[in-house]
């Protein structure tokens, strides 16, 4: 789906819009995941120095897209960007065992941050492909997502270079959403 029939969707079917916040650390794969939401070439992704926007249909949803930067140096001013979040979703290397600790840490301060209260969490165990990462089952598991009670949550593999399961949470998110 290009720009101009997602510009057409916007005209004729604006039913909800949802705010998404798409958090990670650097390299998880989160601009990535953006670009393949908007249909875009993933040929040439750099990493994000700060933040990038984008406006998708998915579902009957407008869905605009916030990717912040996941550097050390720019994870204190995420916090900027938590007001009127609709769905959490969080980018995990799941092939990055040095920094599973750090991924987790991170997560749940996000977690516990009163303005992000009861706000889904849909969590992408990305690069599927590559040697020795974890299963979704497992990721899920090291980062204590079954202890989760107080939101919905969900885990979704995904190999977001090759496009594979990106989509899937986005069906979620709607899904979810649809309900209320």
């Amino acid at each position: 789906m290009g720009l101009l029939s997602i510009l057409r969707k916007l005209t004729s079917n604006p039913d909800r819009e949802l705010r998404l916040l798409l958090l990670g650390l650097d390299n998880a794969g989160k601009t990535t995941i953006l670009k393949i939401l908007a249909s875009e070439e993933i040929t040439n992704v750099t990493p994000t120095a700060g933040f990038n926007i984008k406006s998708v249909i998915s579902d009957g949803f407008k869905l605009n897209v916030w990717d912040i930067g996941g550097q050390r140096k720019i994870r204190p001013y995420w916090k900027n960007y938590f007001e009127n979040t609709d769905v959490l979703i969080y980018v995990v290397d799941s092939a990055d065992k040095k920094r599973l600790e750090e991924t987790g840490i991170e997560l749940y301060e996000l977690l516990n941050d009163d303005k992000l209260r009861n706000v889904p969490l849909l969590v992408y165990a990305n690069k599927q492909d590559l040697p020795d990462s974890l299963l979704a089952s497992d990721l899920a598991q090291a980062l204590g997502l079954p202890s989760i009670k107080d939101r919905a949550w969900q885990i979704q593999a995904c190999t977001a270079s090759e496009g594979r399961g990106v989509r899937e949470g986005m069906e979620w998110v709607c899904k979810n959403f649809k309900l209320k």
